[in-house]
C-alpha cells in the first residue's frame, strides 16, 4: 500500500500546501495513494504517541510512504533515524518529495537520511537562535510581542466559514473532516463550537 503522510505543528498552519505537494508529485508519476494520514502535532512527541507511530505499526513490507520532506518525519536527528530505521527493518520504503529521497533498506539512503537529518536539525537551530535574538532586541526596544488577542487566524477562519462548517455539520460530515478541510485541528473547531452563538462571530 502506499501512504501519505502530512504533518503540521500548529493551528497557524494548514495542511493544504503539504497536500497539495504530495497529490502533485502523485500525479506526475502516476502513483495514487491509498491512505491519508495527517495529525497536527509537534515533531518532538514521541512517535509511539503520533498518528505517524500507529500507522507504522500497522505498515509491512513493501508499503511505501510519501511525505513532502524528512523534517516532517521529526523535528530531532535521532528521532528521524529512529522512523528509518524501523521502517526499514519492516520493509517499509520511504519517499520525500521536496528532498527527492528515495530512503529504502540500503547503506546509501541510510548515510543520506542521517546527513540530511543533522543538516535539517543544524539549520532549525540557527533559525530559532536568529529568532530569538531578533525577539530580544524588539523586546528591549519597547516592541509588544504576540499578536492581538482575538485576531488568530484560526478564530478568522471559523467565523469567516461558519456557514459552510454549519451545513456540513448538519450533512453529518465527521468534525475531523471538516477541520482538515478548513485547515485547523478537530480539537479547536470543537472548542469554538461550544461556545454560545453570539460569541463564535465576535473577532
Amino acid at each position: 500500500m502506499i501512504y501519505a503522510y502530512i504533518r503540521v505543528s500548529t493551528d497557524m498552519q494548514t495542511y493544504s500546501s503539504q497536500e497539495f505537494e504530495i497529490r502533485k508529485y502523485c500525479d506526475s508519476h502516476n502513483i495514487v495513494i491509498d491512505r491519508w494520514i495527517s495529525e497536527s502535532v509537534s515533531g518532538t512527541v514521541p512517535l509511539d504517541r503520533r498518528t505517524l507511530g500507529k500507522a507504522i505499526r500497522k505498515m509491512g513490507k513493501g508499503d511505501l510512504l510519501i511525505c513532502t520532506e524528512i523534517s516532517r518525519l521529526g523535528r530531532k536527528m535521532l528521532m528521524i533515524m529512529s522512523i528509518l530505521n524501523l521502517c526499514s527493518s519492516k520493509g517499509i520504503s520511504i519517499h520525500t518529495i521536496k528532498d527527492n529521497f528515495d530512503l529504502s533498506d540500503n547503506i546509501n539512503s541510510k548515510i543520506i537520511a542521517f546527513a540530511f537529518a543533522l543538516a535539517a536539525e543544524i539549520e532549525r537551530n540557527l533559525i530559532s537562535q536568529r529568532t530569538k535574538e531578533a525577539l530580544a532586541v524588539k523586546k528591549m526596544n519597547g516592541v509588544k510581542l504576540g499578536r492581538p488577542p482575538g485576531r488568530s487566524a484560526k478564530r478568522l477562519t471559523v467565523c469567516k466559514d461558519m456557514d459552510k462548517i454549519l451545513e456540513m455539520i448538519d450533512n453529518n460530515v465527521p468534525l475531523s473532516q471538516i477541520a482538515q478541510t478548513f485547515g485547523i485541528h478537530r480539537n479547536t473547531l470543537r472548542r469554538y463550537l461550544k461556545k454560545p452563538t453570539n460569541e463564535r462571530f465576535t473577532i
